[in-house]
């Protein structure tokens, strides 16, 4: 069972800290969230998320997922993470 750190604020970031050892660091006012080993990781990956989330950055489009040898018709069986659903 993940646990987490958060203190009822709309604002900041929210760290869930996950079975398999990983941390999800989840920014609580727009709810997109990112993972890494570390929190300095986790931080750094939904910075990342949250430019892209924001506009910035190229799009992903079929061709590019072709280049890094994923199948874009793949879109994967996996469940929802709990703070998705």
């Amino acid at each position: 069972m993940a646990s987490t750190t958060r203190d009822n604020r709309a604002d900041g970031v929210e760290f869930i800290y996950e079975d398999d050892g990983r941390i999800t660091a989840r920014d609580l006012e727009t709810g997109v969230a990112s993972y890494g080993e570390t929190k300095a990781e986790a931080l750094v990956m939904l910075a990342e998320a949250l430019s892209l989330h924001t506009g910035e950055g190229e799009p992903v489009t079929d061709e590019t997922l072709r280049e890094f040898g994923l199948n874009p018709e793949n879109t994967g069986d996996e469940s929802l993470p709990e703070f998705m659903q």
